[in-house]
């Protein structure tokens, strides 16, 4: 198998972590930039990413759009694990699929974290048709993380309106210390309380999930939300 050659954009803690977890996927960092050497996206040219396959990008919100724009005018299939941009995601989405580029995008890119989500959409299903039961949505991250809610939390809160539950979901958030991220779904009644609760233990299963979703994305075209290429991940 011929190793992949990543670039790493957002060279944060995740940008350090699937660096280390790399080798494990036969992948090899060859360029890593953050906000000192990529400035306004300055760095992704087609010059600078010559001998790229992929890029992984854990950047900020503001800067997520545009180091996508460049990525995909440069000719390089992204993987985008930022949140907090989604305002511009059908924009982007555009400017993908006209120029014929590659983007896996998601709110969270853990396999975990996306299992959760079908299973809440499934009771969402089920207990929409209980109109005793009211809803809530609650999600605990660490204290430097820019977005609140999370962008996890409001996708898990879609698909469950997706789902058919119509009444309100009461939404809540916390930022604190190093929690690397729970999320919580809850239904009550006069009656009883049903919870439903990932809690990741570390921030590993985000890197392995982008690192597999960088080998899946060789050879296509489109943007695609990593919810939906799950059972395809090798």
């Amino acid at each position: 198998m011929t190793e992949m050659k990543l670039a790493i954009v957002g060279y944060g803690r995740m940008g350090r972590l699937v660096e280390a977890l790399a080798p494990e996927y036969g992948v090899s960092v060859k360029l890593r930039l953050d906000s000192k050497n990529n400035a306004s996206s300055r760095a992704l040219t087609k010059e600078q990413l010559t001998g790229i396959d992929a890029a992984i990008q854990f950047s900020t919100p503001r800067a997520a759009p545009e180091n996508i724009v460049q990525l995909v005018r440069a000719g390089i299939p992204t993987i985008c694990g930022t949140t907090g941009w989604y305002d511009q995601l059908a924009s982007v989405r555009a400017m993908v699929d006209d120029a014929g580029g590659a983007l896996v995008w998601g709110a969270n890119f853990s396999v975990g974290v996306c299992l959760f989500s079908q299973i809440v959409s499934e009771a969402a299903r089920l207990l929409a048709t209980q109109p005793e039961y009211g809803a809530w949505a609650w999600e605990i991250h660490h204290a430097a993380k820019k977005d609140a809610p999370s962008g996890t939390l409001l996708t898990l809160v879609a698909r469950m309106k997706e789902a058919g539950y119509a009444r309100p979901i009461d939404t809540g958030s916390n930022r604190a210390g190093l929690q690397p991220g729970t999320h919580e779904i809850g239904f009550d009644s006069p009656s009883d309380t049903i919870t439903l609760r990932h809690v990741a233990r570390n921030r590993e299963g985000f890197a392995r999930g982008a690192l597999r979703a960088a080998a899946w994305i060789a050879g296509k075209k489109g943007v695609f939300e990593f919810q939906d290429i799950i059972g395809e991940l090798k």
